[in-house]
C-alpha cells in the first residue's frame, strides 16, 4: 500500500489550541492536569483531568449552532478548521463528493446528553431539546463537520475505545489508496469531563486516584503508577495522496506509510499480559511500510499507567526490537495533558509529527523510576533526536492493538 501525505494539523488540547502553542508547552514539559473545576467532582474516586477552558475564545462558530451540539463536536469543528488552514485548503474549491471524514471517539457527547436527560425527568418530554438525538452519539462530530463544510464523500466513525482515532487514520489511509476520495479529514475527539462521563471513566478501573497531586498523578511506566488521568480535546489532520499534493505544490508535513491492528482475544476488558499480539501488530505495521527495525527513530507509547498494560507494552517492544529497544527513544507525552481516550492516538501522532519537525523527542512526565527496564525512556525533559520514521501505539479495552508508522515530510 502506498504512503499517504499529511498536509495539515489541527490540535485542540489542554496543552494548547493550534500546533504552535501546543508544541511550545510539550517542548517545555508543562503539566496541564488539575482538579476538575467544571462541576463538583470531589466525591468521585478520581476527580482530576486535563481540561480546556474558554473553548469559545478559539471558535468562530455561531451561538445558534453551539446550542445544538456537544463539546466534542465543537472541538472537532475547531480542529478541522485549524487542519484545513494549516494545509492551505479552501474546502469551497473542492468537489464535496470527493472529500471524506474519518473520525474516532470512545464515549460520545455526554454533557449535552446528561443535561437533556435531567430535563426529561424533571419536565417531561417537552423539556428535552429536539437536538438531543443528534448531539450525543459518537458519530455526531462527523455529521457536524460534514454539514459545516458541505462534505458529501464516503466517511466513517470508528468506536474502539482508546484505539479509535488511530484506527480511523489507518482506515482513511486505506480508502485514499483506493482512489475513492481526493482528501480526508481524519483524527478523533473526546470530551469526558462531565459528571456522568467521569463516573463511567471511574468504573474503567484505570484512573489515578492521586487527587492531592494532580500534576504528578499520571505516571506511565513508573514504579509508583496507579492509573492514567483523563483529558479532553481533538486532533484532526488533512490526508491527501502524494500525487495530488505534488500537483498543488504543497509540502507534506509527514506521511503515513504503515498501519496494522490486532486483538488479543484474552479478556473482555484487559489485554493479554504477554504482549504477543501487540508485537504482531508492530511487525505488521513495519511490513506494511516496508521498513525494518533499524529504521525506527522514535516510539510514541500508549502508556495507560497500570502494571498490566504498561508491562505488556514494554514486552512487545522488546520482543520486536531486541537489543535495539535500548537505543530507540520512547515516550508518552500525554502524561502532560491527560489520556484523551478515543482521541489519544491522533493527538499522539500529531505530537510525533511535531517531534520530527523539531528533531526533539518529548518527555514523559513523572517517570522517575521505570518499573520495567530495557527501554530508552525520555524523562523529565525533551531531548534532541533526528526522527525520520516513528511508530505510534494506541490500544483499547479487550486487548485492541493499533500501530501506525509515520515518516517525516519534506522540508
Amino acid at each position: 500500500m502506498d504512503k499517504i501525505a499529511i498536509t495539515g494539523l489541527g490540535i485542540v488540547s489542554p496543552s494548547g489550541i493550534d500546533k504552535r502553542q501546543f508544541w511550545a508547552n510539550i517542548k517545555a514539559g508543562r503539566s496541564f492536569i488539575k482538579e476538575i473545576t467544571r462541576f463538583d467532582a470531589s466525591k468521585y474516586p478520581a476527580h482530576i483531568a486535563g481540561q480546556i477552558d474558554e473553548l469559545n475564545k478559539y471558535s468562530n462558530i455561531s451561538e445558534r449552532l453551539l446550542k445544538k451540539i456537544d463539546a466534542f463536536s465543537h472541538m472537532a469543528l475547531i480542529a478541522s478548521e485549524l487542519a484545513l488552514k494549516d494545509a492551505g485548503i479552501d474546502i469551497k474549491n473542492e468537489d464535496p463528493n470527493l472529500v471524506g471524514i474519518f473520525l474516532g471517539n470512545a464515549i460520545g457527547g455526554w454533557l449535552y446528553a446528561e443535561t437533556e436527560l435531567r430535563d426529561l425527568y424533571l419536565e417531561g418530554r417537552e423539556g428535552v431539546s429536539p437536538y438531543m438525538a443528534s448531539a450525543w452519539f459518537p458519530a455526531a462530530p462527523q455529521g457536524q463537520v460534514s454539514i459545516y463544510y458541505g462534505i458529501k464523500g464516503f466517511s466513517k466513525t470508528v468506536v474502539a475505545d482508546r484505539a479509535s482515532s488511530l484506527m480511523a487514520l489507518g482506515y482513511a489511509r486505506k480508502v485514499l489508496n483506493k482512489n475513492k476520495l481526493n482528501l480526508i479529514l481524519s483524527g478523533g475527539m473526546e470530551a469526558p469531563v462531565t459528571p456522568y462521563a467521569l463516573l463511567c471513566c471511574n468504573t474503567y478501573g484505570s484512573l489515578s486516584k492521586n487527587n492531592a497531586h494532580p500534576q504528578n498523578a499520571y505516571r506511565p511506566f513508573d514504579k509508583r503508577r496507579d492509573g492514567c488521568v483523563i483529558g479532553e480535546g481533538a486532533g484532526i489532520v488533512v490526508l491527501e495522496g502524494v500525487a495530488r499534493v505534488n500537483k498543488r505544490g504543497a509540502k507534506p508535513l509527514a506521511y503515513i506509510s504503515g498501519y496494522a491492528a490486532t486483538c488479543d482475544g484474552a479478556d473482555r476488558i484487559n489485554c493479554s499480559s504477554d504482549g504477543k499480539e501487540l508485537a504482531r501488530a508492530i511487525k505488521l505495521a513495519l511490513s506494511d511500510a516496508r521498513a525494518n527495525i533499524d529504521e525506527i527513530d522514535y516510539i510514541s507509547l500508549d502508556g495507560l499507567a497500570t502494571d498490566l498494560w504498561d508491562d505488556s507494552e514494554v514486552k512487545a517492544i522488546k520482543s520486536v526490537f531486541g537489543a535495539r529497544a535500548r537505543e530507540i527513544p520512547v515516550s508518552c507525552p500525554k502524561s502532560m495533558f491527560g489520556n484523551l481516550l478515543g482521541a489519544s492516538g491522533a493527538v499522539d501522532m500529531i505530537t510525533t509529527i511535531l517531534a520530527m519537525e523539531h528533531s526533539l523527542a518529548p518527555a514523559t512526565l513523572n517517570l522517575d523510576e521505570p518499573a520495567a527496564a530495557g527501554l530508552n525512556y525520555i524523562t523529565k525533559e525533551a531531548k534532541e533526536y533526528k526522527i525520520n520514521k516513528a511508530l505510534v501505539i494506541s490500544r483499547g479495552r479487550g486487548g485492541i492493538n493499533s500501530v501506525l508508522l509515520v515518516e517525516k515530510g519534506e522540508k
